[in-house]
């Protein structure tokens, strides 16, 4: 991939940090259920073929998928399916979890010992704060065994009216899990989707990950501000395709004109360290 910033003549690596696959047999309904609901137009299919397509365009040469479980029923499924296909064609997996299950450590005992790299979880799709007591039990056992705990942060376009992951409940979290949580916690959307004035103002430079996904070509002046206060070492490259382009994000993280150091912690050093790639 060539690249144009500071004299620099080609880029390493691309991970992405944040995408969205489906079974193909589902891929279909839920794209659209989704795309209806958050008045969304999808870039892929949404299928894994889908997917690395997309990256062998885009010159991506690692993408991590993040399954999300709406209902505790289906987190054994999407784990075993996750595991059966993690680190497969460049592609690795989280685990799912519901916080509405009793079954906690044993879910994160078998993630972790599948080699899922995480977890996430998405409080608007689980109807629950995310300073709330199930999430925070989660998050306690899913640090005790070094997992990655990825959470959809700010405004859903699905659910805009009642924010599940404000930057005051991340703030809360912190303070209850502190010493546990830091450096293990990626939250998405630069921080929280369309919340950039608070992110810049109560998280920039606090001790977790944001990934760039769906936000990057939203407010791109902003999400700079948000990347150079918070500090490139904790910024990790993410489109959440399908529903955003990959080839786009890369081309706006090269248009940043940042040095090579900078842009490479971006688009692959990061996330290349939590992956252990």
């Amino acid at each position: 991939m060539n690249f144009c910033a500071n004299g620099v003549s080609k880029v390493i690596m691309v991970i992405d940090f944040h995408t969205h696959t489906f079974p193909d047999k589902i891929a279909a309904q839920t794209i659209k259920f989704l795309s209806e609901k958050g008045n969304t137009k999808p870039y892929r299919e949404g299928t894994l073929s889908a997917l690395k397509e997309s990256m062998k365009k885009s010159g991506v040469d690692y993408s991590a998928v993040l399954p999300v479980a709406t209902a505790p029923k289906q987190v054994g499924s999407i784990n075993r399916l996750s595991a059966e296909e993690n680190g497969k064609d460049g592609i690795f997996f989280a685990g799912a979890i519901h916080p509405d299950c009793e079954n906690v450590e044993e879910i994160l005992d078998f993630v972790k010992s599948n080699g899922l790299f995480g977890i996430k979880i998405h409080p608007d799709y689980q109807g629950v704060y995310f300073d709330d007591e199930r999430y925070i039990r989660i998050m306690r056992e899913a640090a005790k065994r070094d997992l990655i705990i990825v959470t959809h942060a700010g405004v859903d376009v699905g659910y805009p009216d009642d924010v599940h992951c404000t930057p005051d409940m991340v703030l809360n979290v912190l303070s209850k899990l502190k010493g546990i949580i830091e450096n293990k916690l990626v939250l998405a959307h630069m921080g929280g989707c369309d919340l950039p004035d608070e992110v810049l103002k109560k998280l920039a430079g606090g001790p977790v990950y944001f990934d760039t996904s769906f936000v990057l070509d939203k407010y791109t002046d902003k999400c700079r501000e948000i990347i150079e206060k918070h500090g490139f070492d904790k910024i990790l490259f993410a489109t959440d395709s399908p529903w955003s382009e990959q080839k786009k994000f890369v081309e706006i993280i090269k248009e940043y004109g940042f040095s090579k150091e900078q842009t490479d912690m971006i688009l692959y050093r990061n996330a290349k360290r939590l992956l252990n790639i």
